[in-house]
């Protein structure tokens, strides 16, 4: 199953707990962008490597992050 990772990065604040928490270590701080409130916001680095399991959508305080299932 492939699944579609969306951030709204200009509400993201870089927490990193959706980082610590996704089984494939695949989301990262995009260290080449800044959003308007001044953070670094969360990017997938490996699109189809996602297994879908929404642990960084769940655990994101501020629902930033929504999984679309292929």
């Amino acid at each position: 199953m492939s699944a579609i990772v969306h951030f709204e990065r200009e509400h993201c604040k870089g927490c990193e707990l959706c980082i610590l928490v996704c089984p494939k270590h695949i989301l990262v701080l995009d260290a080449t962008s800044v959003n308007a409130k001044g953070y670094h916001p969360a990017a997938i680095t490996d699109m189809a490597a996602c297994v879908a399991c929404a642990s960084c959508a769940k655990i994101c305080p501020d629902s930033v992050i929504t999984i679309e299932k292929e």
